[in-house]
């Protein structure tokens, strides 16, 4: 049978890779490099994560994005039945850019359900980062119909909401008694 999938896409230079890593360094299948240089990922990488799901890496849009990013994203989320959630990271520091709000229409126009993850949060001020969390929240609420209403707010470099994160991974693939058991 097709395990399930949930994929992670974010714009290039989000910590996509990083923030991978982080949730999933206790799992030797899931060899993630990371790279200093943004754009690093070209191609959507697929880490079968024990016997359990299939985790999608895919390549940054924005900045460096590969020529075929558009085809290859598109034809991959209207096609995959099996694909349970998507992550769309959004720096932290930063908040929604033109490009994510590119990315958000295509998951609403695909009815994708997808859940918005805040990266980089060390490196945003406390004020900084609560004015972004409010904005894309009331956007959420405003002008999304897909995205789950919790924000995640994660930082690769800390570890901080790591582990709520995986516990939401492992609750969408229907693995969280597997997490609970370890």
């Amino acid at each position: 049978p097709l395990l399930l999938q949930v994929c992670f896409i974010g714009r290039s230079n989000v910590g996509k890779s990083s923030l991978i890593w982080a949730l999933f360094s206790l799992s030797p299948e899931v060899e993630v490099r990371v790279s200093k240089t943004p754009g690093h990922t070209k191609k959507m990488n697929f880490f079968k994560v024990g016997k359990y799901f299939t985790l999608v890496d895919m390549p940054g849009y924005g900045y460096r994005a590969p020529r075929d990013f558009v085809e290859m994203v598109e034809a991959y989320l209207q096609e995959r039945h099996n694909l349970k959630r998507t992550f769309l990271l959004v720096d932290g520091v930063v908040g929604l850019q033109k490009t994510d709000h590119i990315a958000i229409e295509m998951l609403e126009e695909f009815g994708i359900p997808y859940v918005m993850v805040l990266t980089k949060i060390d490196r945003a001020s406390k004020g900084l980062l609560l004015k972004n969390v409010l904005e894309i929240q009331e956007f959420v609420k405003e002008k999304t119909q897909g995205c789950f209403p919790q924000l995640f707010l994660v930082s690769s470099l800390e570890f901080s909401g790591v582990h709520l994160l995986r516990c939401f991974v492992a609750h969408v693939t229907g693995n969280l008694s597997a997490v609970e058991a370890s």
